[in-house]
């Protein structure tokens, strides 16, 4: 990446687009030469943690729509998927957007569920739905490490190639390096399952977003920058930094009613951006910052509610940044 001296953020790396960390925004239109829009897809797909392979509960603060509350639908109620469904489903998210400035290209981001979890056959198909869309730039899949087999991975790089210029990325749920934590959450994989895929991942040439939450229960700010530590010495490609949500009718809700201190998130939005800017200060410079904080739907979140503000959220901390002379990779050490 180039460097000069002269941001005015004071930070040494340019192609920032004013952001004091190297956002999507930033990457797509570096890339792209414009903004991208992700459309939220739902493919009707299961979990290992939710059909009983590993268990039925799902981990404790996924919702009943599998992190996927805002994502479209794209079967029918027969559970039948067509490319007329699937474009509509693409409109919709359109749709959604007409409000915000955004480019003439969309990412599909296959985000509820684990979206490697299904037959290969209706895998390709879904895909190749979204690839074959001339508004799609290229496509997103949320899915867990422990549910990519090769036969998943041989066919993504076959997509990879045949639709160039057109990317697949796969975004890894890795939440926390912490065994302890992870157990909490009931993750269901152990760091080496996670190690593992990625490397295969790498191998394959895919990209990869790793999807971090920040306070975890029980997790202290040293513990969440040995997360941010960890990936800094791994081949991944974007982060999406997640503040954890207390979302209704969770494992995790009925923790935080009895106890709000000890299952509780970030009570104040101060506490967090301290917390997520030291995260960025660590964070290597040329991974892409996919999110720093996140949506819940305002029906479901319990706590921590300032976190429905995300303009004033995102807004106060580019201004702290900015004020503090603070930059992704400002404190980045190669060696960790």
């Amino acid at each position: 990446m180039t460097q000069h001296s002269s941001d005015h953020l004071n930070n040494p790396y340019n192609n920032w687009h004013g952001k004091p960390y190297y956002s999507l925004d930033a990457y797509c239109k570096n890339t792209y030469g414009e903004k991208l829009y992700k459309t939220a897809l739902n493919a009707g797909l299961s979990c290992p943690n939710r059909d009983g392979t590993l268990d039925y509960r799902g981990c404790i603060f996924c919702s009943a729509g599998g992190s996927g509350d805002f994502a479209v639908p794209i079967r029918d109620s027969q559970g039948i998927t067509t490319r007329n469904l699937f474009s509509d489903a693409l409109s919709k998210g359109r749709d959604s957007l007409s409000g915000k400035h955004t480019g003439h290209k969309q990412i599909a981001y296959f985000q509820a569920y684990t979206n490697t979890y299904g037959s290969l056959e209706y895998l390709e198909q879904i895909y190749r739905f979204a690839l074959d869309d001339p508004s799609v730039a290229g496509i997103s899949i949320a899915t867990r490490p422990d549910c990519l087999p090769e036969s998943v991975i041989y066919l993504l790089t076959s997509l990879q190639r045949e639709y160039t210029p057109k990317f697949v990325w796969v975004e890894l749920g890795l939440q926390t390096i912490h065994p302890q934590s992870a157990a909490f959450i009931r993750r269901g994989y152990p760091l080496s399952c996670f190690d593992e895929a990625l490397f295969r991942l790498c191998q394959a040439e895919i990209p990869v977003i790793t999807h971090v939450i920040l306070g975890l229960p029980g997790e202290t700010t040293e513990d969440m920058l040995e997360t941010i530590n960890y990936l800094n010495q791994k081949p991944v490609w974007g982060i999406k930094l997640q503040l954890l949500h207390i979302l209704k009718n969770t494992d995790l809700a009925i923790l935080f009613d009895k106890d709000p201190v000890t299952y509780g998130s970030f009570s104040t939005m101060d506490a967090y951006l301290d917390t997520l800017i030291l995260c960025l200060l660590q964070l290597r410079p040329d991974m892409v910052v996919h999110r720093v904080t996140g949506d819940a739907p305002q029906e479901l979140l319990l706590a921590p509610f300032w976190s429905t503000n995300k303009r004033q959220v995102l807004n106060t901390l580019h201004r702290r940044m900015k004020e503090q002379g603070a930059f992704q990779g400002k404190n980045f050490r190669k060696d960790g």
